[in-house]
């Protein structure tokens, strides 16, 4: 097969850079897309081979792909720890402009809204984190602060830091927001007993919990959707 070659022995015009150049980005597969971030394979495998087996590990994710670590990527033949750097670094950049995109979110109108505000900072993470997003009368943002990170099952949240920050911010509402990075959607009962906790004490200092959000690769669930708020 041609693509077990060295790239440039190729036609020219099926080499990632010529085909990027006269066909466009688009064109690309995934696979092309990273042979261009490492430059080259093995003596026995094509950069684009080499990218294919990648890819193949994650099961063609790139959301499990960004969250491989230089040591995950350098346990492939051909690929050492500066070409991992170079594909993790290409990866946090896409994840940025990601989030740059949907820093335009200003006003909550939806549990799709806040998904979308955090899924950038939650998606590639092996661990749980928390976080919670503050709210002035109108549904606008005016804040978002990360409460606590954990481990792969859970994170702990101090209601007090939770609401001196709400209350030093104006905040007149508060979502919650944490990740399941077993990629569940469905709420533990620590999940439920929390939001409950922290709905109780709002309630108290007239500050509404309008939802509570959990994100996984799979999508996300919102408890105010299902009725649980």
């Amino acid at each position: 097969m041609e693509n077990s070659l060295p790239i440039h022995l190729w036609k020219e015009e099926e080499r990632p850079r010529e085909k990027l150049l006269l066909k466009g980005k688009s064109s690309l597969k995934d696979a092309e897309l990273l042979a261009i971030l490492i430059g080259s394979g093995t003596t026995k495998q094509s950069a684009v081979e080499l990218c294919k087996q990648i890819l193949e590990y994650v099961h063609q994710d790139l959301v499990q792909l960004g969250k491989l670590s230089v040591e995950d990527l350098s346990k492939f033949k051909g690929v050492g720890k500066a070409k991992a750097i170079s594909i993790i670094a290409a990866l946090e950049l896409g994840r940025r402009r990601q989030a740059e995109n949907l820093r335009e979110i200003k006003t909550i109108t939806s549990s799709k809204d806040i998904y979308n505000y955090l899924l950038s900072e939650l998606s590639d993470l092996h661990y749980e984190e928390f976080w919670v997003v503050f709210l002035n009368h109108r549904n606008k943002i005016i804040g978002k602060e990360k409460l606590s990170s954990g481990g792969l099952t859970g994170t702990v949240v101090d209601l007090r830091i939770l609401y001196k920050s709400a209350l030093h911010r104006l905040a007149t509402s508060t979502i919650l927001v944490h990740n399941h990075p077993s990629g569940t959607l469905r709420p533990s009962q620590a999940d439920i007993r929390l939001t409950r906790k922290v709905k109780d004490a709002g309630t108290l200092l007239d500050i509404q919990l309008l939802d509570h959000v959990i994100i996984a690769d799979t999508g996300y669930y919102s408890f105010a959707d299902e009725g649980l708020i």
